[in-house]
């Protein structure tokens, strides 16, 4: 494994929140005392705000100066039912809000604020003071699952495993019922036009069509239950990325735009593929070709995985089509606990399919 030597142990932080803002670019990490902020690839530290309190969430606007924070950790900077929407140019605060219960995420756009609480998800107009446009109410959503892109805001519905899908402009709602069982994570493609999604079994991903809400594939994690962590779309919405508590990164390839895959068996043309040989390699579950089995067994398996080593929940983006991040918050039950982000570039192997190596890593809340 081709990795960069490790930095030097320093006082160790601990990592309440990491999360990628809208195209990977940057990270922001939210610590016991502020708020860290780091570029992608390669990782390096951006800006340190020392707040005097924790901030459990720290979401970013693209590159703008504007985050949206949300006070926790032992000694919260601000109450868990309040999101303080950050001037970092002028260092203060521009905006607050206060709700009802604590807050469980936060999206913005240059148009939008959107905060989710546990069963309601609130959509306001950014501005001065803001504009709440909508409210919509959800089933029990303590993970705050949404996403958003220009045009879409994806949140889960009023019944386990349901997604909604708010048509921004207008508000309207379409209902995808993806799931039996309550969902686990969403995301949307940076392009708008997919929606993945996982249940609380971990095993199966679901990719929607965002323009008809049609099923577009199936992906197979595993056949254990697993807690998936993350889901994200390339940029080119040819490959979606998983991370979940058996701490592998999944790899898959989506089919082309308007030719959905056939879990009867035939294969969709991928977007990756060099001819016939590199076809033939898709890693398609054996168990879909058996007779009499359910058509739950046909979904496509990765094709291509990696471990990565942070520990506690682990963040997934992509820098680009070919290179996926995977930033770890530390702090989880299995021991490992240490905030890391790693890097990893898939290659290319032709007949022989694609690889996933891990080409660097860090833990980002060490001193350089």
């Amino acid at each position: 494994m081709n990795t960069r030597p490790q930095l030097a142990a320093a006082d160790r932080q601990v990592a309440l929140y990491a999360g990628f803002n809208q195209d990977s670019s940057c990270f922001s990490v939210g610590v016991d005392n502020g708020f860290h902020i780091y570029s992608t690839d390669p990782c390096e530290l951006q800006a340190t705000r020392e707040l005097k309190g924790g901030i459990a969430i720290a979401e970013m606007l693209g590159r703008a100066n504007f985050l949206a924070l949300v006070g926790g950790g032992r000694n919260p900077k601000y109450a868990q039912n309040k999101v303080i929407i950050w001037n970092d140019a002028k260092r203060k605060a521009a905006i607050s809000m206060e709700f009802h219960s604590a807050v469980r995420a936060v999206r913005l756009t240059r148009t939008r604020i959107v905060v989710v609480l546990t069963g309601h998800v609130h959509v306001y107009a950014f501005s001065s003071p803001p504009t709440r446009l909508h409210v919509f109410e959800t089933y029990d959503n303590p993970l705050g699952l949404v996403a958003i892109s220009a045009r879409t805001l994806v949140f889960p519905g009023r019944t386990p495993g349901q997604v909604q899908l708010c048509d921004l402009a207008s508000g309207n709602i379409s209902i995808i019922p993806a799931h039996t069982t309550p969902l686990r994570a969403i995301t949307i493609s940076p392009q708008g036009d997919l929606i993945a999604t996982a249940s609380e079994k971990g095993t199966i991903i679901r990719v929607y069509s965002a323009q008809n809400c049609s099923l577009v594939c199936e992906l197979r994690r595993g056949i254990d239950k697993a807690v998936v962590y993350s889901l994200a779309i390339s940029p080119s919405s040819h490959r979606l990325a998983v991370t979940s508590d058996k701490r592998t990164l999944h790899v898959y390839e989506l089919p082309h735009h308007g030719r959905p895959s056939q879990s009867s068996g035939s294969r969709p043309s991928s977007s990756m593929s060099n001819g016939p040989a590199n076809a033939e390699n898709k890693r398609w579950s054996l168990l879909g070709k058996l007779p009499l089995l359910p058509k739950y067994f046909s979904s496509e398996w990765s094709a291509a995985h990696a471990e990565f080593e942070g520990g506690g929940t682990a963040a997934v983006g992509w820098v680009s089509d070919d290179v996926v991040i995977v930033v770890s918050v530390g702090g989880g039950n299995d021991g490992l606990g240490e905030p890391r982000w790693e890097k990893f570039v898939l290659l290319d192997r032709g007949g022989n399919g694609e690889e996933c190596l891990r080409e660097g890593w860090r833990r980002y809340l060490d001193n350089d």
